[in-house]
């Protein structure tokens, strides 16, 4: 994707950057001029990252260890831009759904989101610097679908704390938004989707009558990290091709 927006000078961190979505807005914000630090808890995954973009910075951890998160995120700042898109998905009925799936989604999905909100907020209102964060979130925080109680579930309270947040940073000058996609083409997404019958069950109910892009999450990201939404927080961007509308 070539860039179309200048993010130059400005310091971004994007979480769960070693793949797919987060990879895709880590190298286009280099790309257009911001100095990246790209977190993953997969070494080999920040390696190739840093093959494909040598000017991209890495730290590798696990974004469910706060200390280890409030060391390395801490040192690493200031931060103007943040995009937290690490995420998991332990798709299970809400029958069999276990203590450690829920709690492994609690901590990424929510938890850490929060934490890693609170460290860059923190130094942006210490420096004085106006700044701009955008979770990924997902259709699924508002539709129920089959098999993803905890995942529906801690995306929702994702989208409630991004309101929360844009309350009480606007004042900061700090943005807060989501964007909630519904599936989405990364490598893994293919895969996923890849048996016709499973997939035409959810195209059918988009009215575009497709699955989204990596780009289509990309842009829209880019475009509310960017001061051409200037007037824009607290809200959530659906990338779904109207499946919320159906």
């Amino acid at each position: 994707m070539e860039p179309h927006l200048s993010f130059g000078g400005r310091r971004a961190l994007v979480t769960g950057a070693g793949k797919g979505i987060g990879r895709a807005v880590a190298v286009a914000l280099s790309r257009a001029g911001a100095r990246v630090t790209a977190l993953s808890r997969t070494a080999a995954d920040l390696e190739s990252l840093t093959r494909e973009c040598p000017g991209i910075e890495t730290i590798c951890l696990d974004l469910a260890d706060w200390e280890a998160v409030e060391a390395a995120v801490g040192a690493a700042g200031p931060f103007e831009l943040l995009v937290n898109n690490a995420a998991v998905a332990e798709l299970q009925s809400f029958l069999e759904v276990t203590r450690s799936a829920l709690q492994r989604s609690l901590d990424v999905n929510f938890g850490a989101v929060l934490h890693v909100s609170q460290i860059v907020a923190r130094q942006m209102i210490a420096q004085g610097l106006p700044g701009a964060i955008v979770n990924v979130s997902s259709q699924a925080s508002k539709r129920a679908l089959r098999d993803h109680a905890v995942y529906c579930s801690t995306k929702s309270a994702l989208d409630m704390l991004s309101k929360v947040m844009a309350m009480e940073l606007g004042p900061h000058k700090i943005r807060v938004n989501t964007v909630n996609p519904t599936v989405v083409m990364t490598d893994m997404g293919r895969i996923n989707w890849s048996d016709p019958q499973k997939s035409a069950a959810m195209i059918n109910r988009i009215p575009l009558g497709k699955f989204a892009e990596v780009d289509d999450v990309v842009n829209s990201i880019l475009f509310l990290l960017s001061d051409k939404s200037a007037m824009t927080t607290g809200s959530s961007l659906m990338i779904d091709g109207g499946f919320l509308v159906s």
